[in-house]
């Protein structure tokens, strides 16, 4: 969630929100955020810890995993793995996509994450949604934080586009508010000026709804494909 809405939400209803995470796989309560940990960190020096998911829930282990199946210690990059009783035995008639799920013998959630030295859980991002862009890695989600907290931003969604030098450039797809107004270049001297040119967007363009599926997520996939049409690769 965007650290600037949940900042504006707490001041409008107060101390109540609670932010679990989880996925139909794994039920859920993978971690736990609760109304006491926002209060602690909008009071503490933690403002960040609000773009956490919260701490790993009790019924559950969760960690973060490397390529080759290594647990990574606190503070490093990896895909999101679970194991207990709340994770699923595996998908109906699909044997196939059951062990690719649980290499390792874990979860694998398809998230790539980092869980600080408190033991809060961070979602980086989703791993296929990763921007390769002249060989650095870029997390849309860190980019959509920063272009979250303009005001004139309603919603936004960042994207690999192709490029001929970098192999993908990296595209922001803005929704905005009702009546307002802003230029590309602002948005991103605004993400220049927080995360620097290499995750800056390299363009903006303005949409008048994002895709979504019937629960609410952004359909970066609907967005990724007119710009990746003709092309045999996607990345």
């Amino acid at each position: 969630m965007s650290v600037d809405k949940l900042v504006e939400a707490i001041q409008v209803f107060g101390p109540v929100l609670t932010q679990t995470y989880g996925q139909a796989e794994a039920c859920m309560i993978c971690t736990f955020f609760s109304p006491e940990d926002h209060v602690e960190a909008l009071k503490s020096n933690n403002r960040h810890r609000l773009a956490s998911c919260g701490k790993i829930s009790p019924l559950v282990r969760l960690e973060v995993m490397d390529e080759e199946g290594r647990v990574l210690p606190r503070g490093q990059r990896g895909e999101i793995v679970v194991r207990g009783g709340l994770v699923m035995s595996g998908y109906y008639n699909n044997p196939v996509a059951t062990q690719e799920a649980s290499t390792f013998g874990w979860h694998h959630t398809g998230d790539i994450g980092v869980i600080d030295e408190d033991g809060f859980v961070y979602i980086v991002d989703r791993k296929k949604d990763m921007i390769i862009s002249g060989g650095f890695n870029v997390f849309p989600s860190e980019v959509e934080q920063v272009l979250w907290s303009h005001p004139a931003v309603q919603d936004c969604a960042v994207i690999g586009v192709p490029d001929e030098k970098w192999g993908e450039a990296v595209k922001a797809v803005v929704e905005l508010k009702p009546g307002a107004t802003v230029a590309a270049e602002e948005l991103i001297h605004l993400a220049k000026e927080k995360l620097g040119g290499v995750k800056a967007p390299k363009s903006v363009d303005f949409i008048a709804v994002l895709p979504r599926s019937p629960v609410g997520k952004v359909l970066k996939k609907d967005l990724r494909a007119p710009y990746w049409a003709g092309h045999d690769r996607k990345i």
